[in-house]
């Protein structure tokens, strides 16, 4: 201390930081205390964290616990596998588990820290393990992860063959349990799928569909058979719809407009938004128009609703735009060139992209154009092609087109199996390798550089199209990624990039205020 007084300057290290923070602490010289939380703050890490942590707890410190408790959280792996972790009192252990904030990435990380520190000091702890296991969410693992939980030791012990027989049981129900709401994860790409509905020619027994589902991962089994594990997230508010919208936006999911069926025919402007970390959904401003069969990008952190049907006679020209601070739609005084519906929308450089669709006619379209908001539609090269109710995405750089319905020699409507992409700069299209059964009305989303297309239906005989898709541009070749889940004709999906994985409670409520 008294050195520092002279030099304003403490040679700390981790074997003597603590006996020097309470020295200052205890003769309250605040110049030797700063640099002592500076260092303790600056260089912390996996196997201090901790001691840290007890250290500010027991000396009452709550900026430098807070430093070192989200510490933990973000480095949970890490930290679980020190021997420091293995001595963590059970109800901290329990706190942490327990947290919104806690990083990983994946379940099975919770549940190998969990077997670890019971294993430390299983004469003390094995009582412990039914409540320690209630914090792992193991319908969140993937078959491969649940594998080694069914082989972990851990469960030859006494009195813990029930409790195996009871995750088993919640593992296979598909469904995330209702004490779940939100875990963090580390980035990975995902996908979920939003409402739907499965075909039928007599609209009286379509049944439009509120699920959410999430891909938990991706299986690849020997040779070119592979499949998506599916899990069931929850419901969004009612009415159940289809042909709407979705889009994410600063973490957030926005759902917007579509349709149902519910003895007759009806077509919403209804804008809901869900917040994973709160658990809740809110219903925001109407739409100015309903609007379904339309499409929906995401530019400079506002929402653009494009086109769509009105009614089944009727389509739009017109363009909203929802801005999430004001939470008001307004249009545009640059509507589209043509009244369009069943069309498809995506952003590449900042600027919005729409081809194909249905016009006034309801006739297929099989154009290319930009849309900008202030100046209106900018015509490209067209596609080889018409074509409608299809998906559209950008990959790589370039914009790909797949699925939906074109017209045959007689303008009548047929299933459109050809499938092209887009070079902007030169302003081309060119063909790749088309799909093998029809996706009409089908989802569609990039992940890890690969394009997926989702379900849908057959426009010749009105079957359902129950399939997953995947197109790898490395091999230029259509993957059989497995079956839909659930309802899978005019459904959305969208990719989940983002570092908090969002696990919706199927019973969160609707914020009837904002309603």
């Amino acid at each position: 201390m008294i050195g520092c007084s002279y030099s304003g300057s403490l040679p700390l290290s981790w074997g003597r930081v603590f006996e020097i923070t309470c020295t200052a602490l205890q003769l309250q010289f605040q110049p030797a205390l700063s640099l002592c939380l500076n260092f303790l703050e600056q260089e912390i890490d996996a196997h201090s964290c901790l001691d840290v942590a007890s250290f500010a707890e027991a000396y009452g410190m709550p900026e430098l616990l807070e430093v070192a408790n989200s510490f933990v959280l973000r480095h949970f792996q890490n930290v679980a596998a020190t021997p420091k972790f293995q001595d963590l009192p059970a109800k901290k252990l329990i706190r942490y588990l327990k947290s919104d904030s806690l990083f990983l990435p994946s379940e099975l990380v919770v549940f190998k820290a969990v077997v670890a520190w019971i294993e430390a000091c299983p004469s003390k702890r094995l009582k412990l393990t039914k409540e320690l296991m209630k914090k792992v969410h193991f319908p969140l693992m993937n078959v491969k992860e649940f594998n080694e939980v069914k082989t972990t030791k851990l469960w030859s012990e006494r009195n813990t063959e029930g409790l195996y027989l009871t995750i088993l049981e919640d593992f296979h129900s598909h469904h995330v349990a209702p004490r779940t709401l939100c875990r963090v994860y580390l980035p990975k790409d995902s996908l979920v799928l939003v409402g739907g509905d499965q075909i039928s020619a007599d609209f009286s027994r379509r049944s439009p569909s509120r699920e959410l589902w999430f891909g938990n991962s991706l299986r690849n089994y020997t040779g070119i058979v592979k499949n998506v594990e599916w899990r069931l997230l929850g419901e969004m508010p009612k009415p159940p719809r289809l042909s709407h919208e979705v889009a994410v936006l600063t973490g957030k999911l926005y759902v917007v407009g579509g349709q149902s069926y519910e003895g007759t025919l009806e077509v919403f402007n209804s804008t809901y938004r869900y917040d994973p970390l709160q658990n809740l959904w809110e219903r925001l401003a109407d739409l100015h128009k309903t609007r379904c069969n339309f499409s929906m990008v995401v530019l400079d952190r506002m929402i653009y609703a494009i086109g769509g049907d009105i009614d089944p006679e009727t389509n739009l020209d017109s363009v909203e735009r929802y801005c999430p601070n004001t939470d008001t739609w307004r249009y545009f005084s640059r509507p589209l060139d043509m009244t369009l519906s069943c069309h498809a929308a995506t952003m590449l450089d900042g600027k919005i992209f729409i081809s194909g669709g249905l016009d006034c006619r309801h006739q297929c379209r099989v154009s290319m154009f930009l849309y900008h908001p202030e100046r209106g539609t900018t015509y490209l090269a067209e596609m080889s092609q018409p074509r409608a109710r299809h998906c559209m995405e950008t990959l790589n750089g370039n914009i790909y087109v797949a699925g939906g319905v074109t017209v045959d020699e007689n303008m009548t409507s047929i299933d459109q199996l050809a499938c092209e992409f887009y070079d902007s700069v030169s302003d081309l299209w060119s063909a790749l390798t088309p799909l093998a059964v029809p996706h009409v009305g089908a989802a569609s989303v990039v992940l890890e550089g690969m394009l997926y297309v989702l379900g849908g239906y057959c426009q010749e005989d009105y079957r359902e199209t129950r399939l997953v898709h995947r197109y790898d541009p490395t091999i230029q070749f259509w993957e059989n990624m497995g079956e839909m889940p659930g309802p899978n004709t005019d459904i959305r999906a969208f990719p989940q990039k983002y570092a908090t994985k969002h696990i919706l409670n199927p019973c969160a409520a609707v914020n009837t205020e904002a309603c």
